[in-house]
């Protein structure tokens, strides 16, 4: 007897059924195939001259794959402009400040005086005259943001309790060289035997220290000799460790470095930066600098807990704080246990980087630039813990620990884990419970990095996100001007004729998700169609696919 043909399931039966489609499903493949997000926003859109309104979808803006895959492409996409724009410029991106006005000097000087009159109040103990001088001041500071200027003359806030600490540094660090910052940003030239003018620019990559041996899954060797402590410490501290670095090779380089960055972690699930510099700098100068990186954590100790969860302090709410759940005496307040840490004290952490030092130098015109700023970016979709798929037992086990460390390791001052170790969590209130402290550093999804995925320095290219989403915009509506579209119906359009107000879940004018997919669907097309008909009136026929990351972008 032969082999008997496989067959599918039986016309009409449940099995059949269950492999149809969904039309909900064919809808989101629909929307995604299109760049729509798949979870947008009701908002009504009301013309104040006529009176007419409409529901508009808007895209609900998530970050991550997970939410909404098309919005979350779309941010990815727009960090990937930004970190071009800003990588291999020439001249410095940002203006220097126009000189001050007569009337603000005058302002100014103004200002010193009302301060001179203040203080004398204040040696007085005139209380009215400190409160007439204070309005005064208020009134000055008003004038000056009129007159266009930023900021304040001094802050509000007159009082500076600080408590300070030694700048030395540690004896097991190694010296930096240190020279005066310039002020620019761009990076030196360099000139080819043929003429050929170079400013290279460079890819740098950081990583945290060693915890124990691991596999090459990223899994220990030794799960209990594995210092899960110190990586959970070293994951809640890693942003401040950064920002000293940056200090630190801006002050070994002697100009302004730039730079834009991405975070994600390593196999090892240890965080992990990648960085793109303008400008190029030694390698051994690089290596140089992190090696004597480091960050102090001066807080209280909490190596070894007091209490337990099943032993807890209890809320006072006469004395508004917490007490010893025996003794009833009050937990040493956040300030106190801080003030108990003498000069003799060491840190309650020291954070550094790895020996692990790379850096790859980069040109404008290189073929590597832009698969660089693909891979700087490749993990911005996705939740940390994602970014490597735990496919083995070893690997699921490994992040559990990973996470029950970092559940009951303070994150903050605010902390509610400070309460296991017998000090009050700085501006206490009841109802804090050690374990559900709701600091990002104890989500799952964020492995003990409770900063931003993408840091970029303030310089970088003279532009924020936002004014990056805007040229994107402005290039749209220039191709839809060739056909006469002054008015592309955006949601900035006309902003002085028209209010949006968001429609929330409970509202009867409210439609559904799938109405609004379909209308953002229609949208999409016809503005894609626009696109292409102003492209080829332009004399560029090629059609705009339905997911250009310029039709995306400025949607």
């Amino acid at each position: 007897m032969g082999p008997v043909a496989a067959t599918g399931p039986a016309v009409g039966s449940r099995a059949a059924r269950l492999r149809l489609p969904l039309a909900r499903q064919v809808l989101e493949a629909v929307a995604v195939d299109n760049g729509v997000c798949l979870r947008p926003l009701a908002m009504r859109r009301i013309d104040l001259t006529t009176g007419e309104t409409e529901t508009v979808p808007v895209p609900c803006g998530a970050t991550l794959a997970s939410k909404c895959p098309p919005c979350a492409d779309r941010a990815r996409r727009l960090r990937m402009a930004q970190c071009k724009a800003g990588w291999h410029l020439d001249d410095e991106p940002l203006p220097d400040p126009d000189p001050p006005t007569d009337d603000a000097k005058t302002l100014v000087q103004l200002r010193a005086d009302l301060e001179a009159v203040r203080t004398d109040a204040v040696t007085s103990h005139d209380v009215e005259q400190i409160t007439e001088a204070d309005d005064l001041i208020s009134q000055v500071d008003a004038a000056l943001t009129d007159l266009g200027v930023r900021g304040t003359t001094a802050p509000e806030d007159r009082e500076r309790p600080r408590r300070t600490r030694s700048t030395r540094r540690r004896q097991d660090a190694p010296d930096l060289p240190r020279l005066p910052v310039d002020r620019r940003t761009v990076g030196r030239t360099f000139t080819a035997p043929d003429g050929t003018v170079w400013r290279p620019s460079m890819f740098l990559t950081l990583t945290c220290d060693s915890y124990g041996r691991v596999t090459s899954d990223g899994t220990p060797v030794d799960p209990t000799s594995y210092d899960y402590r110190r990586a959970a410490r070293d994951a809640i501290h890693f942003p401040k460790l950064v920002d000293r670095f940056w200090q630190n090779l801006r002050r070994a380089v002697g100009w302004d470095v730039q730079y834009f960055a991405a975070l994600e972690p390593q196999r090892r699930l240890a965080p992990h930066l990648h960085a793109a510099i303008r400008g190029t700098i030694p390698r051994v100068l690089l290596r140089q600098v992190a090696a004597a990186t480091y960050h102090q954590v001066w807080w209280p100790a909490c190596d070894r807990p007091v209490y337990a969860p099943g032993r807890l302090p209890v809320w006072e709410e006469r004395a508004g704080g917490y007490l010893d759940p025996d003794s009833g005496a009050a937990l040493p307040t956040w300030d106190a246990a801080l003030d108990a840490l003498g000069e003799d004290a060491e840190p309650a952490h020291v954070v550094r980087f790895g020996v692990q030092v790379r850096a790859d130098g980069v040109t404008a015109n290189n073929a590597n630039t832009g698969r660089l700023i693909g891979y700087l970016t490749k993990y911005l979709t996705k939740s940390l813990d994602a970014c490597h798929a735990a496919t083995t037992d070893a690997q699921r086990q490994h992040v559990d620990r990973l996470a029950d460390a970092l559940r009951y390791e303070p994150c903050a001052p605010g902390c509610a884990n400070w309460l296991l170790y017998g000090v009050q969590p700085k501006n206490p209130r009841a109802g804090l419970v050690p374990g559900r402290c709701r600091g990002k550093a104890h989500r799952r999804e964020t492995l003990g990095f409770g900063g931003r995925r993408v840091l970029v320095s303030r310089k970088w290219s003279g532009k924020t996100l936002a004014d990056h989403k805007e040229d994107r915009k402005v290039w749209v509506r220039q191709q839809l001007a060739v056909l006469g579209h002054t008015d592309t119906g955006g949601q900035d359009g006309g902003a002085n004729r028209v209010v949006w107000q968001l429609l929330r879940p409970g509202d009867p004018a409210t439609p559904r998700r799938e109405h609004l997919l379909l209308r953002a669907v229609a949208d999409r097309h016809r503005w894609r169609a626009q696109l292409d008909a102003a492209r080829a009136a332009r004399g560029q026929p090629d059609p705009v696919s339905a997911t250009d990351p310029l039709l995306r972008d400025a949607a």
